[in-house]
């Protein structure tokens, strides 16, 4: 499958995710705020699966989706100029200080796991969203991360927002 819109401000993706009413918001996001969504393989789920359909509603036909087989098939695709931007909960630039680009592609990684390094190696950047109640360095004392459609929301919003997109 190719990348559809090659002309598009931003761009989402997802490693390898694993929980279907996720993969469903962030897929109702895009089509909302009108950006592609790409899924890197292996799924843990199939893409027409019950849970995917309910959680993205009636909104499939808006979302400009491809699906590719590792993250090296998606990056041959992209169009020049592109930064791939990891979102990951720690060792990033805070989403508050970030400046976007047109052509970003917004990286995100599984729900258990997040981005592998062999991932974050290949990020032009790494982008985090601060959280006064997360927990400590040593993981200890608050929320761990947001949930993963949670924070694509907040991080699609804050570049198209800040891009003028809308």
């Amino acid at each position: 499958m190719t990348i559809p819109e090659p002309n598009s401000s931003l761009r989402v993706v997802l490693y390898e995710p694993q929980i279907p009413p996720n993969t469903g918001n962030i897929a109702r996001t895009c089509a909302a705020f009108r950006l592609p969504l790409a899924l890197i393989e292996p799924l843990g789920f199939c893409i027409d699966d019950r849970a995917v359909r309910r959680a993205g509603l009636d909104y499939w036909p808006h979302v400009q989706l491809s699906i590719h087989s590792n993250l090296d098939h998606l990056l041959g695709q992209l169009p020049h100029p592109h930064r791939l931007i990891g979102c990951s909960r720690h060792g990033g630039d805070s989403l508050g200080e970030f400046q976007f680009q047109h052509g970003d592609v917004l990286l995100f990684g599984r729900e258990d796991n997040g981005l592998p390094g062999h991932v974050r190696d290949q990020c032009d950047r790494i982008l985090t969203i601060p959280m006064p109640g997360g927990v400590d360095a040593d993981g200890q004392g608050g929320v761990r991360s947001l949930n993963l459609s949670v924070a694509c929301a907040l991080v699609s919003y804050t570049a198209g927002h800040q891009l003028q997109m809308w």
